[in-house]
């Protein structure tokens, strides 16, 4: 089984992160292309990217400024295929990625993912954690698979508009500098237009389960 390249150029605002390529995404080669999972159609209808997407368009992504990858890289049929060992060697590729290319956000596609690398076992809420990796925050989002019963798709839709109106809420880095007086002459714009806007983003919400991307 061949494993997925990763999505990612520099200047990436939102890193997703997948827990490992089921089957179908190994066999065509493309992130979340299990037949019933509604990452694409999600993205879409919060809003996050202009028009609809499917899988065999995920090297399109970086345009939006988002990138993808996966904590495992291995394909495998179910989660309860991985290792202990994978997921710990997983988690120093991903902090060492999250160095290099300094997202925004770092959105975890499924609570399980977030268990996987904090190592939780209570209940995990939706949305901005108080958690970060390589100091970076730490955003959970519902599993998209058409086997998580734990949300509708209501209530997946409202996690991905949260983390758009997170994106366009917070602050670039410019914007930052503009503030403290340490920006260069682009501040005068930069202060007049609000944060996030010119490039949509995406929502929060509750919880899922333990199926592969």
């Amino acid at each position: 089984m061949r494993r997925l390249p990763d999505r990612i150029r520099p200047g990436v605002r939102v890193l997703f992160v997948g827990i490992n390529p089921g089957l179908r995404s190994s066999a065509i080669g493309h992130h979340f292309a299990g037949y019933s999972n509604r990452f694409w159609k999600l993205l879409y209808d919060a809003g996050l990217v202009p028009h609809p997407l499917t899988c065999e368009e995920d090297v399109r992504l970086p345009e939006w400024g988002y990138g993808l990858t996966n904590l495992v890289a291995r394909p495998s049929a179910g989660m309860d295929e991985l290792g202990p060992g994978e997921f710990r060697a997983g988690r120093r590729r991903l902090l060492t990625k999250i160095r290099r290319v300094r997202p925004k956000v770092v959105a975890l596609v499924g609570v399980t993912v977030y268990r996987s690398l904090f190592l939780s076992r209570g209940k995990v809420r939706l949305g901005l954690q108080r958690e970060r990796l390589a100091g970076v925050r730490v955003f959970v989002l519902p599993n998209p698979s058409g086997r998580n019963a734990n949300y509708s798709y209501q209530q997946m839709l409202a996690a991905y508009r949260a983390l758009r109106s997170y994106l366009r809420e917070a602050p670039t880095r410019s914007h930052r500098l503009c503030r403290l007086g340490r920006g260069g002459p682009h501040c005068r714009q930069d202060l007049a237009v609000r944060p996030g806007h010119g490039r949509q983003l995406s929502p929060p919400e509750r919880g899922a389960p333990p199926d592969p991307v």
